[in-house]
């Protein structure tokens, strides 16, 4: 017999996740080897687990889905992703997939779907929720300009460290709280603080928490 689909789990609600499991059992030679609370915690498990696929909420602490699925596609490129989200906006599933996601599941389809899902991606396919199939042709059109060839992303100026200090900062940790959650001291959270304004050229730490929204780092509403 092959060996099996490697499958990690990252969600921060447990009972969804136990939910996802029992549906995940009845698969052949498929098996959820890990499970992740939050986004730093599964990058961290990615490296020991090394799994085929990551099936992860758009919304997680510490380090969101999106920015999850950046980070995966860097450390290791043959990992698929995909995402588990309740938002049902064209926006979501346009950043979903220009992440590097593979797939795109409405928890409310999970039930039903994510069977169908895991299969397609293990395939080598894309899988997005049937409600929102019809927005693919939209989003399609959108990642080509006039001229026929696709948009260029916008360089990320920040390291993969650098992103995570943001996010903590401006959930409003202290330099003590996010030097316990990276495992660094608090005296190299002030560094990267500083060198973060010097090189966003922001001035308060108030710039720093509009530069997160802005970026997706951390969503509005959480203030």
């Amino acid at each position: 017999m092959a060996s099996p689909f490697k499958i990690l789990l990252a969600d921060d609600h447990v009972m969804f996740r136990r939910g996802v499991r029992s549906l995940i059992q009845g698969m052949d030679n498929v098996e959820v080897v890990g499970e992740a609370g939050d986004g730093l915690e599964l990058l961290r498990l990615l490296k020991d687990i090394q799994p085929h696929l990551v099936i992860m909420d758009i919304s997680m602490p510490n380090l969101r889905g999106l920015e999850a699925t950046r980070e995966i596609k860097i450390l290791d490129p043959g990992v698929k992703v995909l995402i588990l989200s309740m938002h049902k906006e064209r926006e979501y599933l346009y950043h979903a997939l220009t992440a590097g996601a593979e797939g795109y599941l409405l928890k409310e389809d999970a039930d039903g779907e994510l069977i169908s899902a895991i299969e397609t991606l293990r395939q080598g396919g894309t899988f997005i929720s049937p409600l929102l199939s019809a927005q693919m042709a939209d989003i399609f059109v959108d990642k080509f300009q006039a001229g026929g060839e696709p948009r260029t992303a916008p360089e990320e100026p920040l390291t993969i460290r650098e992103r995570e200090i943001v996010k903590l900062i401006a959930e409003g940790k202290s330099s003590k709280e996010i030097g316990e959650l990276l495992f660094i001291s608090s005296r190299t959270v002030q560094h990267h603080r500083a060198n973060l304004m010097r090189k966003l050229n922001l001035k308060k730490t108030a710039d720093l928490v509009k530069y997160a929204i802005q970026k997706g780092y951390v969503m509005a509403s959480v203030f």
